[in-house]
C-alpha cells in the first residue's frame, strides 16, 4: 500500500541537529505524513536511539537517504565511498528503514571533465557489488536516485541505474526516481516507471520549480498512470523546498522567494499527491 512522506528538507536545513530534527518529526506527523524521509549527515552524528522512540511517539516510520559527499565520489575514492556506505546503511538499519535511497553511485557536483570512463564503470560495479551484499546482510534495500547533467556525470536517467543494477546483479540494488530530475533528463514521465517495473522501489515527488505539484511542467496524470500500471507500492516522498525556512535559499539554490511557505507547500503538495493516487486506484 502507497505510503506518503516529507523529506527532512521540508522542514528543516540539510543537516542533522538534535532539536531540528525533533522538530521535523513533530511538523511530519502533524501534517498528516506516513513517513519521514532522514537525510542523514556526512558524519553520520545522529542519536538513533533517541530519534527511534521520537518516531515511535508520532507514529511515523523513518526511510533513511544518503547523498555521497565529494571526498566520497565512488571513482576516485572507492574505499572511503564503501565505508561511507557501510555506515549508512548501519545508521539505517538503527533507524529499521527498510530501503536507504539517494545519491549512491556518485557525489553530487563532482566531475572528472569528461564522460564516465569503462575504467569508472568498473569501480562503481565493485563497489556497488560490495556495498549490496552488506546492505543484503542487514535486510536493506539501496535505491539509487539518478540526478540530472548538472550535479552528475555518473548516473542521470533511469536507464544508467538499471544498468548498474543488472551488471551487479544483486536483489538488494534498486531504483530511485524523482521527477525533479526527470524532467530534465527523460523523454517523459512514463516510458522510466513502466521499463523500470520492479526495480523502481522509491519515488521522491517534486515539481519542475520544486514548489507547489500541480504549478510547473510534471505531467503528473502521465506519471501516476504509469505508476498505477506497475502496481507501485513504494513510498511517494515530497522533496520540494521553501525559501521560508531560514538558509535554504542558499543550501538548494531557491534563487527566487518561494510562492508558498515549508508548511503551506508541504499540506498542499500532500493533498495534491493524496488525489491522484486515489484517482489512479494506488
Amino acid at each position: 500500500m502507497i505510503k506518503f512522506g516529507a523529506s527532512l528538507l521540508s522542514w528543516i536545513l540539510p543537516e542533522w541537529k538534535a532539536a531540528e530534527g525533533a522538530y521535523a518529526i513533530q511538523k511530519t506527523a502533524a501534517a498528516g505524513f506516513d513517513i519521514l524521509e532522514i537525510l542523514l549527515p556526512p558524519s553520520m552524528d545522529i542519536d538513533t536511539a533517541t530519534v527511534r522512540k521520537q518516531l515511535q511517539e508520532h507514529h511515523i516510520q523513518a526511510i533513511c537517504s544518503f547523498n555521497l559527499p565529494a571526498n566520497c565520489h565512488i571513482p576516485f575514492y572507492p574505499d572511503q565511498a564503501y565505508e561511507a556506505i557501510k555506515s549508512a546503511l548501519d545508521k539505517a538499519a538503527e533507524l529499521e528503514s527498510a530501503i536507504l535511497a539517494g545519491v549512491l553511485h556518485s557525489a553530487i557536483g563532482v566531475f572528472s571533465g569528461s564522460v564516465k570512463t569503462a575504467q569508472e564503470n568498473e569501480t562503481l560495479v565493485q563497489v556497488l557489488n560490495l556495498s549490496a551484499g552488506y546492505a543484503s546482510r542487514l535486510g536493506i534495500t539501496m535505491c539509487l536516485e539518478p540526478i540530472n547533467r548538472y550535479e552528475s556525470y555518473i548516473c542521470t536517467c533511469a536507464a544508467d541505474v538499471l544498468d548498474l543494477i543488472e551488471q551487479v546483479g544483486s536483489p538488494a540494488l534498486a531504483l530511485h526516481l524523482d521527477t525533479f530530475h526527470m524532467n530534465i533528463e527523460e523523454d517523459n514521465f512514463r516510458d522510466p516507471v513502466i521499463y523500470s517495473s520492479g526495480h523502481l522501489k522509491h519515488m521522491h515527488i517534486t515539481e519542475s520549480n520544486r514548489g507547489m505539484p500541480g504549478e510547473g511542467n510534471v505531467s503528473w496524470d502521465e506519471l501516476f498512470e504509469a505508476l498505477a500500471k506497475i502496481n507501485y507500492d513504494g513510498a511517494l516522498v515530497l522533496e520540494n523546498f521553501s525559501s521560508s525556512i531560514d538558509g535554504m535559499a542558499e543550501r538548494v539554490n531557491l534563487w527566487h522567494p518561494s510562492k508558498h511557505n515549508a508548511q503551506d507547500l508541504a499540506e498542499g503538495s500532500l493533498a495534491f499527491i493524496k488525489q491522484k493516487a486515489l484517482a489512479y486506484g494506488l
